[in-house]
Order: C-alpha cells, then sequence, then structure tokens
C-alpha cells in the first residue's frame, strides 16, 4: 500500500473515494502513492460524487458610507472554536468574497480597484483562476455556479460566474440582464434573457441550488436565473414583509438541493422550503417564537420579543438578523455577537462579538457557507 503504483488494483481508488475531502487530506501524507493517487483528477472526480458537509463560513464586514473595502476575511467552523484570517493569503492580492459554491470560492479585487479582475479558487488546494473584470462595480452580486458531480473532467473544471445588472428605462421601470463567463469558453457573453423588477439584490451572493441561482431582494421577491436554460424567473417569498409590526429580516439559503428562506420577526424563527417555482409555494419545515428560544437559550438571551419590536436602531441595523443558512446550520447576529442556530437540533452556539472580525462596520456583512472540495484550478487550467 506504501506504492499504490505497483498495485494492479482497483480496491484503495474505491475504498479512499468514499472518504470525506477532511479524512484524506491526512492520508494524503501517507505516501507518495497515496498522494498522486488523492490528486488525480480521475480519483478527484469520483470523490466528488459524495456530498461534503458543512465546514464552515467565512465572514467580510462591509462599510456602510466608507467606499473602501475592509480587507480582512475571517473563516469559523462549525465544528470547533477558532477564527482563521489567513484563509486567502495566497492569492496574488486582497479580495472580497462574492460566492461560494461547492469547494469553490469567487472574489473581487478590494476597492480603490488599480488592476480590477475576478478570481475563482479553491483555497483547500490554494489554486485560483483568474478572470479580467470590464466595468468594475463594488456592488456587484457576481454569483458562482458549479456542481461537482457533472463539472469535473480529466482535462477540465467547469464553472460559470453569472453577473447580474439591473437598469432603469426612461419610463421609469427596471430590468437585469446576465452576463455570463464560462471557464470551458474562456469568455463573458451577454445572454438574451432579462427579466423585469423593480427591487435591488441584497444580501450575499447568489445561492447555487438544482441548477438555479438565487438572489434575495429588498421587496418580497427573489430573482432566480436558470444558468444551463438562460432563463430567469421572479419567485414570491413566503409572507410579505408588510404583515409583521416590526421589520422582518430573512435571508436564503440552500440543503440537499433545495431552497431555503429563512425569517426572524417578532412572531419568532421561520424556515421555509420552495416546494414549486412557478406558483412560488413553500413548505413550513420550522418554527419557533422568541419565548420558546429565550426559554431554550436563557444563558444567552432576554428580553427577546421586547428588544427586537423596540430596539433603538443605529443606521438601521436590527437586533436580530440571519446572515446565511446551509445544511439547516444558520448564522444569525442578535446585538453584536454572532451565533450558530442549529435548527434541527435548536442548538445554539456563540462564535464570538462582531469585533473579532476585525474592523467594526454596522452595514451587514458578507457571510458564505463553505464545504471542502479537493477540485484542481492551478496549472491545469492554465490560470495566469
Amino acid at each position: 500500500m506504501a506504492d499504490l503504483g505497483c498495485l494492479n488494483t482497483d480496491i484503495p481508488f474505491n475504498v479512499l473515494s468514499r472518504l470525506q475531502t477532511k479524512d484524506l487530506l491526512g492520508l494524503k501524507c501517507v505516501s507518495k502513492g497515496w498522494k498522486h493517487l488523492i490528486s488525480d483528477r480521475s480519483f478527484i472526480q469520483a470523490q466528488s460524487q459524495r456530498k461534503e458537509p458543512l465546514s464552515g463560513f467565512f465572514f467580510q464586514q462591509r462599510h456602510r458610507y466608507c467606499p473602501d473595502d475592509i480587507k480582512t476575511i475571517t473563516y469559523f467552523p462549525v465544528e470547533r472554536k477558532g477564527l482563521q484570517q489567513d484563509v486567502f493569503a495566497f492569492l496574488p492580492r486582497d479580495v472580497v468574497v462574492l460566492a461560494s459554491c461547492h469547494g469553490l470560492v469567487c472574489c473581487r479585487s478590494c476597492y480603490p480597484f488599480e488592476d480590477p479582475a475576478i478570481y475563482v479558487c479553491n483555497p483547500l488546494n490554494c489554486e485560483w483562476w483568474r478572470l479580467d473584470w470590464k466595468e468594475p462595480d463594488k456592488e456587484s452580486f457576481i454569483s458562482l455556479a458549479f456542481n461537482p458531480s457533472q463539472d469535473i473532467s480529466v482535462n477540465l473544471t467547469n464553472f460559470k460566474v453569472v453577473r447580474p445588472r439591473q437598469f432603469e428605462t426612461e419610463q421609469g421601470g427596471a430590468y437585469f440582464s446576465f452576463e455570463i463567463y464560462a471557464s470551458r469558453t474562456r469568455n463573458w457573453k451577454l445572454s438574451k434573457e432579462v427579466c423585469w423588477c423593480d427591487n435591488s439584490l441584497s444580501k450575499n451572493g447568489g445561492i447555487f441550488s438544482g441548477g438555479i441561482l438565487h438572489w434575495i431582494t429588498d421587496g418580497d421577491q427573489i430573482l432566480t436565473f436558470s444558468v444551463e436554460n438562460e432563463l430567469a424567473l421572479l419567485i414570491s417569498t413566503p409572507l410579505p414583509v408588510g404583515e409583521f409590526n416590526s421589520t422582518p429580516q430573512a435571508c436564503i439559503g440552500e440543503s440537499e438541493g433545495q431552497l431555503y428562506y429563512v425569517l426572524i420577526s417578532e412572531e419568532g424563527f421561520h424556515v421555509w422550503i420552495l416546494e414549486d417555482y412557478f406558483d412560488s409555494t413553500w413548505s413550513l419545515r420550522y418554527t419557533k417564537t422568541l419565548g420558546q428560544i429565550e426559554k431554550e437559550h436563557s444563558g444567552f438571551f432576554v428580553n427577546l420579543y421586547d428588544r427586537v419590536m423596540h430596539w433603538p436602531r443605529i443606521d438601521d441595523r436590527p437586533w436580530m438578523d440571519p446572515l446565511a443558512f446551509k445544511d439547516g446550520v444558520l448564522v444569525v447576529r442578535i446585538s453584536n455577537t454572532i451565533y450558530l442556530y442549529h435548527v434541527d437540533t435548536s442548538k445554539m452556539e456563540e462564535v464570538c462579538e462582531t469585533s473579532k472580525f476585525g474592523a467594526m462596520s454596522w452595514a451587514s456583512p458578507t457571510v458564505l457557507p463553505y464545504t471542502m472540495s479537493l477540485v484542481p484550478l492551478g496549472l491545469q487550467l492554465g490560470s495566469p
């Protein structure tokens, strides 16, 4: 087993390809043969058929009024305590994280721009791909589409970067167009599809689920775009914000290839799953009142209802804000502290105070879920 090159057997391949990525990292150090096998594209293609568990979240603060970007990016895992702020040190410059998808992360150059570029990288193997970025805009909601079970071949890793852009008409209406970069062609193209929508995009990059990108808006709608068919659709959220006495806060996320919608209001925590796109049919999967949450976690919280209803906002910052959701784990800011809330078990874990993430900002941060992947992006693809 020390030298797989001398073995005429598929047993090591079949056994190791069933393991999760975090377990394979240590096994690469067993021998040169194991390292060669685990680094082989055919092996990675087979191993990527397995669902990877959620590893952690990336957290990056944003200034509300200052145009310069905050450069600190913090990673915190879900299974253990600790913060890491050098994950992207392998990139040639400081970046702002935009989207995460099955182990790949999309970033952009920090503002002010010198040589604006978009990067698609794999933080695990420190490989990256640089894309030219024409007409750079620091407020762009650039998103990433990548399916490891389909988009890894022997010679190429296929991914797409999608940039939705909103334009206003002379009549006062607004619509979104979609620019698409494909690693297969190494070119940008403008999709023929447009989607009429007066609402603006908000909170994090697009969520890729079931071959579709999703962006939450500041209205009661979610913008969707089928990457393969290049078709856009607006779907309604489960409940309009006007039904609440407070201003509810929401985010969207993904689990098992389906879209989830998380809402926090004076009525409590609510989690829906999207059942039908064309009818905007949602199914309520989880609900818990603020009183129940306070009772279950009395060591953390007191008077949640009153604070949500009457909290004197600073720069419109709510007392409770859901920031990201993935595989049943919700990242939520409550006052000045970040928590992980496990929906299935109702377990609440304190991560740290927001001051630990670097520069303080009252603006809603970018928070992206991350799962590990062995997928290569480096010299095999001829990245600059």
